[in-house]
């Protein structure tokens, strides 16, 4: 029996990987289009079959922002469960797993099919932020550990 995503999304985790990009001291938010439209979210998405975390990190930042990055450590992992989701009206449970990056270019660049819109935004622009702009209350968390420099090297 071949199960849907939905089903598949309803009994287990799932893995996202994405990135927290700052540059001078501003970090990079993307507006989604689909899921969760309108919110403000971290370039992230699923992790591909097989792939490598890092490298999945650096390619959903790069499809959603066309800014290539350097990964400089670990933010943290994240288990994130949101009960009867208002789009796809199921409980998903995420674990996100998440790098602290910088930029490597400067051109922002984005599918307006996924990402309505990208905007630098300052550490005090986000912790204002509340569940009717941010798509994960976390990342508040993620951009603190950044400034407070507790990212975890990679080796």
């Amino acid at each position: 029996m071949k199960a849907n995503k939905i089903t598949i999304l309803k009994s287990w985790p799932f893995v996202v990987v994405g990135c927290i990009i700052r540059k001078e001291n501003k970090f990079l938010l993307v507006k989604e289009a689909r899921i969760d439209k309108g919110l403000w979210n971290q370039p992230a998405g699923w992790l591909n079959k097989g792939e490598n975390i890092v490298e999945g990190a650096k390619r959903e930042a790069k499809e959603e922002t066309g800014l290539k990055i350097k990964i400089k450590g670990l933010l943290g992992i994240y288990s994130l469960l949101k009960r009867n989701h208002q789009k796809l009206k199921t409980d998903l449970h995420a674990i996100k797993i998440i790098f602290a990056a910088q930029t490597v270019g400067n051109k922002i660049k984005f599918n307006k099919d996924e990402i309505m819109e990208a905007k630098w935004f300052t550490k005090k622009e986000i912790e204002k932020m509340g569940k009717d702009q941010l798509r994960d209350m976390d990342i508040k968390i993620e951009v603190k550990n950044f400034v407070e420099n507790k990212i975890y090297q990679l080796e």
